[in-house]
């Protein structure tokens, strides 16, 4: 059984403002099981998308929740523009900011653990 969205978000951010970071729910979607979107900034003005991944990168045994990068240093705006198409296929998602240098192990990338 996967962790519910709005306790995964509301420990994403406890969790960043433990690093002494800065994090916010931008927009706020189903609590059970809405799609997460994670926006986050970086110091140099350009911004990553994580996204959630596909059912196939899932191991049958792995419940947490695992993302990819839909963009990577990008403008604000294409992130902007990129947000607003997916809350057009999936109004009741997830969208969170995280402003923090590195996003160590935050949460799960597919790259990260599927190269």
């Amino acid at each position: 059984m996967r962790l519910k969205s709005e306790i995964f978000v509301s420990a994403l951010v406890r969790r960043v403002f433990g690093l002494g970071a800065y994090a916010a729910v931008l927009r706020k979607g189903a609590g059970e099981a809405g799609a997460i979107f994670i926006r986050q900034r970086s110091r140099l003005g350009t911004e990553t998308l994580y996204a959630p991944a596909p059912q196939s990168f899932f191991d049958d045994l792995a419940p947490g929740r695992l993302f990819e990068i839909r963009l990577d240093n990008a403008e604000g705006d294409a992130v902007d523009q990129a947000i607003a198409r997916e809350i057009r296929f999936d109004p009741d998602c997830w969208v969170v900011e995280i402003e923090v240098d590195g996003r160590g192990d935050l949460f799960d990338v597919v790259s990260e653990k599927h190269s």
